[in-house]
């Protein structure tokens, strides 16, 4: 008999891995980054519509991202009708005002400062989508979760990095409290949502803030 802890006990399938020889590991690994280095947040949003397909290719890679008992904890809620980005765009910038005005510290502010950001997100009405993404936690018709905010980060990550290998800016905000988002994205309770990603091609003449990355050295520890 075998024993229902062990993982013989479970279906398995025959790795199928990627296979990239030796001596083209480093230059595709320098062609991912040269590409993701031109990535920046973006605030000013075009009217271009966005390519049919994409975003739902976006998804898809996002959802590949390993997770806690690969449970898949997320629900990625594309938001394109005006109406609906009008009223998610009021009730964040109450949150926002809130933020700016009462809750927010002055160091945080000052943090906040070279970035150029206030109350004011007319980008969640400018940008042809807006890609909501909720934490899925324990409900009816969901399991319980692990690890679920790391595995919900690492999704993110994998959707801005397709978002920009397609030629799209993104920005990723972060209202707090998010509680509203459920009401506007008619999503059930145990859904919390985590991320508002506005999605498009930048402006003509979007400017963003001169900043800069930090060097190899200052985040690489070889032990």
């Amino acid at each position: 008999m075998v024993d229902s802890a062990s993982p013989t006990a479970h279906p398995t399938v025959e790795l199928r891995p990627m296979t990239v020889p030796a001596h083209e590991a480093e230059a595709r690994a320098r062609s991912f980054h040269d590409v993701m280095a031109l990535r920046r947040t973006v605030r000013d949003y075009s009217t271009r519509p966005i390519p049919d397909g994409v975003v739902e290719w976006a998804v898809r890679v996002a959802a590949t991202a390993p997770s806690g008992a690969h449970v898949q904890p997320w629900r990625f809620v594309v938001i394109t009708d005006p109406e609906r980005k009008r009223r998610l765009r009021e009730a964040a910038e109450a949150e926002e005002r809130e933020f700016y005005t009462h809750r927010a510290s002055a160091e945080w502010l000052a943090a906040l400062a070279p970035i150029g950001t206030d109350w004011r997100k007319p980008f969640l009405e400018d940008a042809p989508a807006v890609i909501v993404v909720f934490e899925v936690h324990k409900g009816p018709d969901s399991p319980r979760p692990y690890y679920t905010k790391e595995s919900v980060g690492i999704a993110v990550g994998l959707l801005l990095a397709t978002l920009h290998q397609a030629g799209l800016a993104t920005l990723t905000h972060t209202p707090s409290p998010m509680r509203f988002l459920n009401e506007v994205c008619d999503r059930p309770a145990e859904e919390r949502a985590a991320y508002v990603i506005p999605v498009g091609y930048p402006a003509e003449h979007a400017r963003v803030p001169d900043l800069h990355r930090k060097e190899l050295g200052d985040v690489l520890v070889r032990l």
